[in-house]
């Protein structure tokens, strides 16, 4: 049975949902001469038979929205006869319908943790991720047009063959786990904690080179049950540079085109973010030189990074990433560079540091705050050689006693 709170909840979206009376008709029925008494009889009759049948259609219509309300939010209590009964042939959502039932879904799982997959907690509020990437990301235009571009294309395609790959490369600090993070929440309801999202870290996860055997198991088996669980996956693979071989092997029928006969009836979508350093220097050497040369940092474009890094990284002989058939079989779609980060952008790091912890700041402080970093090269001191690592433990130094 219905709460009172329930009841008024469907009434308020019943009210929203139902045809207005213009649209309902007569039933097929003549209508009597107006200024008669037989009209006006008829007309008595025509429109309490109208408010029966009004009611009749809202009774009707609260139980499918209720149905499929129910079936969305608590799917293991719902069977396929229970679901069915809610579309009944011919039947079908009006699109005001279906985006009312969304938002309600969304509303509810927001209280509770309303099923045992995580697919109810999908949000994927792109929205809000390019607020995110706008306000909270400093210094890196191209991952912030590279990085929104590329997942929301891939989510809104309405079946995509393959994975979607992303490599984040430049020097540690620049932000490429705080992107990773960024996607995480504003894709899922709990971000990092979401049963969708897994992250890998190569020295934690697979620290022992001996056990590699052991490692490709767990983690193939670990994506497998993730996409069984869930119809729209992350995962973050950290310190990939560092990843076995034999993992980069095992992650590459994940990462391949699938044929069409082997497409799933329901589309499922899994999103791969590789994160390393490696680049980074090829990456801050390009930046250099086009600052040298009188361009601003906001006109390097991808045309000048793009051939340079992914040279880079194959050539690299400090890694096998490079040397993967997911690199030479083109399976990752993006190498995204994160440019270095200079004075300015290490005190937009403080400043924002100062405000996630609810303490005033002076202008003053952030600036001793950005000169605690070593920056590099020696002779032009440009870049901050962390990036805005550790900028969060260094609020302490600048902080007034007592």
């Amino acid at each position: 049975m219905l709460g009172g709170t329930e009841r008024l909840l469907w009434l308020l979206l019943l009210s929203l949902l139902l045809p207005p009376p213009s649209a309902w008709g007569h039933g097929g029925q003549a209508r009597p001469r107006e200024g008669t008494e037989e009209a006006g009889s008829a007309g008595a009759w025509l429109a309490f038979k109208g408010l029966r049948e009004r009611l009749r259609a809202a009774g009707a219509l609260s139980r499918r929205y209720w149905a499929l309300y129910s079936c969305r939010v608590w799917p293991e209590g719902c069977g396929k006869d229970e679901e069915a009964s809610a579309r009944p042939p011919g039947w079908s959502f009006a699109l005001l319908g279906q985006q009312y039932l969304d938002i309600l879904s969304t509303w509810s799982c927001s209280f509770w943790d309303c099923c045992d997959r995580g697919d109810c907690r999908i949000i994927n509020n792109f929205t809000g991720l390019e607020a995110d990437l706008r306000v909270r990301l400093h210094g890196q235009h191209l991952a912030r047009e590279l990085v929104l571009t590329a997942v929301r294309g891939y989510l809104e395609m309405p079946r995509p063959d393959k994975a979607l790959a992303l490599s984040f490369h430049g020097w540690s600090g620049t932000g490429k786990n705080f992107v990773a993070r960024m996607l995480a929440e504003n894709l899922y309801q709990d971000g990092l904690r979401s049963d969708c999202v897994k992250v890998f870290i190569s020295t934690l996860h697979f620290p022992h080179p001996k056990n590699v055997d052991l490692y490709e198991e767990e983690l193939t088996d670990k994506i497998r049950k993730t996409q069984e669980h869930c119809r729209q996956t992350l995962f973050i693979l950290d310190e990939a540079e560092k990843l076995h071989p034999g993992l980069l092997e095992a992650l590459r029928p994940h990462l391949e085109r699938q044929a069409p006969s082997n497409r799933r009836a329901e589309s499922k979508r899994t999103i791969f973010l590789f994160l390393s350093n490696l680049g980074g220097n090829i990456i801050n050497e390009v930046v250099l030189n086009l600052l040298k040369a009188g361009q601003s940092r906001e006109e390097v474009r991808m045309e000048h990074l793009e051939s340079r890094l992914q040279a880079e990284i194959v050539a690299s002989t400090d890694s096998g990433f490079g040397h993967s058939r997911l690199v030479k079989e083109n399976l990752i779609d993006l190498f995204i560079p994160f440019l270095p980060l200079e004075f300015r952008h290490v005190r937009l790091c403080a400043r924002d540091a100062f405000l996630s912890q609810d303490l005033l700041y002076t202008e003053e402080a952030l600036d001793e705050i950005a000169r605690m970093m070593v920056y590099v090269p020696k002779e032009e001191q440009l870049f901050s050689s962390q990036g805005c690592k550790s900028i969060s433990q260094r609020i302490s130094y600048v902080l007034p006693e007592g």
